[in-house]
């Protein structure tokens, strides 16, 4: 483990953690131009999430789980300092997040830099933007049955795992 993980050397914690109060990770990626971590958490109850940790600022971060479901309570008030999702959405828009990965390939320039993500029960590929500060979302009209993960190959391109078989992320 690197030595300057956060909690080496700590009495009572285990030198190999980097942040935690994740619930269920379905899928994390690194942003391959920036660095930054991206996690797709699945919920408990009612909130999905998707966690981003920018390359070198959050080493040791506290993500809220098991006080926290994505921004709301769950077993108690939020943890001091605990870093919030950066999306999250209801169980009313779909029961389990597959996390994916940031766009960085040639064919389709409009999703350069966008985390590309989908729920297992509806389907629908999203993609997330930060732009000047501000996160946007949209739905890139494109669905599959039972999507489990995402593989990225090395040109950056997409591809989404699922009962339907492994579809590429194609230009429409």
């Amino acid at each position: 483990m690197p030595a300057d993980n956060p909690f080496v050397g700590v009495e009572g914690a285990r030198p190999e953690i980097w942040v935690y109060g994740l619930r269920n990770p379905w899928r994390f990626s690194f942003d391959r131009a920036t660095g930054d971590l991206w996690i797709g958490d699945v919920g408990q109850n009612r909130w999905e999430e998707i966690d981003l940790i920018p390359a070198g600022a959050a080493a040791g971060a506290n993500l809220g789980w098991n006080l926290l479901e994505g921004t709301h309570e769950f077993r108690g008030a939020p943890p001091p300092g605990a870093v919030p999702p950066v999306f999250e959405y209801p169980h009313s828009e779909g029961c389990s997040v597959t996390g994916g990965y940031v766009y960085r390939g040639p064919r389709i320039p409009q999703l350069a830099g966008a985390y590309l993500f989908t729920d297992y029960c509806d389907g629908t590929i999203r993609a997330l933007r930060v732009e000047d500060g501000v996160l946007v979302e949209a739905d890139l009209g494109v669905a599959t049955r039972g999507p489990t993960s995402f593989g990225e190959d090395r040109t950056g391109e997409l591809y989404v795992l699922s009962a339907e078989g492994v579809l590429r992320i194609d230009p429409g």
